[in-house]
């Protein structure tokens, strides 16, 4: 059944990217590493080289996890909302097409948690 609402509601965007000095939320989340109940979300500067990620930012959250330490990072899989992706190490945030809010996942073949549980 569909439903009118009887007046216009206002929309107040309270994430949006005005709201965090520059820097964009960029989502990542490692597939078959339920350790990590959601993805972790940052806030970066689009500028950030796409490697100072992976090499700076994701080992203080992710390494707790035994498997992280042994991720070959060239067989990494990535994507981006969902589609198959491949960054660009060396390029930024921004010139990796990534914008505020974008969802990244990854992949380790290989590496499917603690003894294979998936967790």
């Amino acid at each position: 059944m569909a439903v009118n609402a009887l007046k216009d509601y206002p929309l107040r965007v309270m994430d949006g990217v005005d709201k965090y000095r520059g820097d964009w939320l960029i989502n990542v989340g490692w597939d078959q590493h339920l350790m990590f109940c959601a993805p972790f979300m940052w806030p970066l500067p689009p500028a950030m080289r796409f490697g100072d990620l992976v090499e700076k930012i994701m080992p203080a959250s992710f390494g707790a996890h035994p498997d992280f330490a042994r991720i070959d990072w060239s067989k990494v899989e990535w994507l981006k909302s969902g589609k198959p992706w491949t960054p660009d190490f060396e390029k930024s945030i921004e010139e990796n097409g990534l914008y505020h809010k974008d969802s990244l996942r990854f992949r380790t073949p290989g590496l499917n948690g603690i003894k294979g549980s998936g967790s």
